[in-house]
This record gives C-alpha cells, sequence and structure tokens, in this order.
C-alpha cells in the first residue's frame, strides 16, 4: 500500500492507494481511533461486490456495522435520497460518535459527505471508492454535496474525510463505459496541470483499457499526488482549486440538460473539455496542434467530443445558472499549451457557444 498525504492543518488525511486493500479497512478505520458504530453507504450495485468484505474487516475489530442502500445512479442525487438516509440514521440510532463509510462511485461518496457534514451538525467519514472517477478525483478534496433540477452540485458543503481508502482492484469489476467514464478526469489532470503525465497516458493507452494494476496504480496515484497538492493550497476554491474545474463547466451544462440520464459524469467532463480546448485556442492560450492532441486523446479511449443537440438558448440559460457565475462573470479555466492553465473572465458567458463553435 502507498500513502499520500492531504496538507490541510487540522484536517489532513491520508490516501491509501493498493491492491486489495479493502481487508484494512477494519484496522486501518481502529488506527485512526474511530470509534462507535459504522454505516456503510452503498448501492445495490456496488454492495453484492464488496459489502460484505468490508463489513468482515470492521467487525473483526470490533465495529458495530449498519448498511444504508440507496439506488444508483447521478438521478438520485438529491436532497430526497439525503433526507432518506437522514431517517435511516435516526431510526437506527447513529449518533454524534459514529461515522459514515461511503462504499462506492462519486454520487456515494458526495451524497455521503454532504450527510455526514450535516447529520448531527457533523460526523467523520471514510471515503472507499471503487470506481476510477472517484479514486482519481471525487473523493479526494473535501467536495461534497447534491444536485438540484436546475443545476448541478448547487448545494453542498466543503467537508474532509478522515481517510480515504482507493483498492484498484475494484477497477477491474467495473462496466466498460463507467471505466472508460473516469478516465476522462484523469486526462483533465495532464491537460492543465502535467504535460508528461499527459505524454504518459497516450503512450499506455492500450494498457489503460486493458486494466493493468501497475498503470492503473500509477495513473490514482499521480492523479491524488496532483490534486492534493492543489487542495493544499486552496481548500475551499477560493482561487488555485478552480483549476480542477476545467471542463466542468460545459460538462455540467451538457449533464443538467439531460437530466442527469442518458450520460455520465466523465462523458459529460470530456464533452467539456473538449469545448474548453478550443475555447482556450480561441482566447491564444493554447495552438491548433494542442487542441489536437487533447481530442484525440479523449477519441482514443472511447470518449464522446460532441455537444448533444439543445438550442442555444437552453444551454446559455444552464450556463448563467452555474454557480460558478458571479456578479464580475464567469471565471472560465482555459490550458495553456499543455500541461498549463489560465484563468480568464468571461462576462457573456453565451459567447463560450460561439468560440468553441457550437452552432455555427
Amino acid at each position: 500500500m502507498e500513502r499520500l498525504t492531504v496538507s490541510l492543518a487540522d484536517r489532513s488525511y491520508d490516501i491509501i492507494i493498493g491492491d486489495g486493500c479493502l481487508a484494512d479497512i477494519g484496522r486501518l478505520c481502529r488506527d485512526l481511533g474511530l470509534r462507535g458504530r459504522v454505516a456503510i453507504v452503498t448501492n445495490p450495485t456496488v454492495a453484492p461486490l464488496y459489502f460484505e468484505q468490508v463489513r468482515e474487516s470492521l467487525r473483526t475489530v470490533g465495529y458495530d456495522v449498519h448498511k444504508i442502500e440507496i439506488p444508483d445512479g447521478e438521478e438520485f442525487k438529491n436532497l430526497i435520497t439525503v433526507n432518506a438516509i437522514y431517517t435511516d440514521l435516526i431510526r437506527n440510532g447513529l449518533d454524534r460518535g459514529s461515522f459514515l463509510l461511503a462504499l462506492g462511485g462519486g454520487v456515494i461518496g458526495d451524497i455521503t459527505g454532504f450527510v455526514a457534514a450535516t447529520f448531527l451538525r457533523g460526523i467523520p467519514f471514510v471515503q472507499v471508492p471503487t470506481t476510477l472517477l472517484a479514486q482519481v478525483d471525487s473523493s479526494v478534496g473535501g467536495k461534497t454535496g447534491v444536485n438540484h433540477e436546475l443545476g448541478k452540485n448547487l448545494i453542498g458543503a466543503f467537508y474532509q474525510p478522515r481517510l480515504v481508502i482507493s483498492d484498484v482492484g475494484t477497477l477491474v469489476t467495473l462496466e466498460s463505459r463507467d471505466f472508460i467514464s473516469g478516465m476522462a478526469e484523469v486526462i483533465k489532470y495532464g491537460i492543465i496541470l502535467d504535460a508528461d503525465f499527459l505524454k504518459f497516458l497516450s503512450r499506455v493507452s492500450d494498457r489503460i483499457l486493458l486494466r493493468q494494476h501497475e498503470v492503473l496504480s500509477t495513473i490514482v496515484r499521480r492523479c491524488c499526488e496532483l490534486k492534493s497538492d492543489v487542495v493544499g493550497q486552496d481548500e475551499r476554491e477560493a482561487g488555485l482549486r478552480a483549476v480542477l474545474n476545467y471542463g466542468h463547466t460545459l460538462g455540467h451544462a451538457v449533464e443538467t440538460l439531460t437530466g442527469y440520464d442518458g450520460i455520465l459524469h466523465g462523458e459529460a467532463v470530456a464533452i467539456g473539455m473538449v469545448q474548453a480546448a478550443r475555447i482556450s485556442q480561441s482566447f491564444g492560450y493554447a495552438a491548433p496542434a494542442d487542441t489536437e492532441t487533447i481530442v484525440e486523446l479523449i477519441r482514443s479511449l472511447g470518449l464522446p467530443t460532441v455537444m448533444p443537440h439543445y438550442s442555444r438558448e437552453e444551454y446559455e440559460a444552464v450556463l448563467n445558472r452555474d454557480k460558478k457565475v458571479r456578479e464580475t462573470g464567469l471565471t472560465f479555466i482555459c490550458n495553456r499549451g499543455l500541461g498549463g492553465f489560465a484563468f480568464e473572465n468571461v462576462t457573456d458567458v453565451a459567447s463560450l457557444l460561439t468560440r468553441c463553435g457550437y452552432g455555427n
């Protein structure tokens, strides 16, 4: 197992990366000093694969384990689900001495973190991400929350986990589409923060698709290193951390317009990154060759690149509700060449559609 640290003073925590480390969850939680009952929040897709193993690991060291199963899918990442979890916790007597464990992908992690932040004004939680997207991105950094019918992640809180345990062995059981979707967030890190990592991804793309453990471990570790460094400098997205939203502005618009149904988060981000690359080129931050490199890598991994067909007015309405829009405009994240980034203040959000060529 490898151990990285997210350095946030008294909110610092470790990320454990390994193959087969689910069996060590009980010991790791006990070593952390977590006490009381533990509620594992999971879904019907993940639970048959890993719940029993995780429960046994926790029970072996003395934990009383309670299971909460919620529906699988981005469309259930909402306050209705959150309230159902509150009700379950209250009825089953969990208290401030208890803790939560998120066993699943990004939706499970985001919802569980938000519940942990708000139940009894805050109880500890542990992230156990089982998807590539969650292991490389959403489980790290303390962004928790849910969607609203008018926009993505409009309700939430910054609330750091006590520990992240990423077992790359769980990635072999992912459906191909889910695995490939997770690669969008991986590519993001290379585009804006590490050109050498981007080259590595292009070089080993065949091995990635074969899900070779050594390559997956390298990918998860490097993404967590890059994100930990950013979060350590800017926990609450006051400045630098906004770079991690690369591709997400138009990606979130796609998710909102499709009703979080029929498209996965990573697929939407991939589409958003293609548009962000074109927009970056239009601002003069990148050359056509940089854009082509980005588009080709995204295509080579089987990710989509074309925005779903909705009217410009529909896209504009969603973009103007984006939580990143302020009175002074939207801070749009551009790639500066490959491996760098730039912030561009956009006062006319609709102009982004023109710059990426949508509807032309």
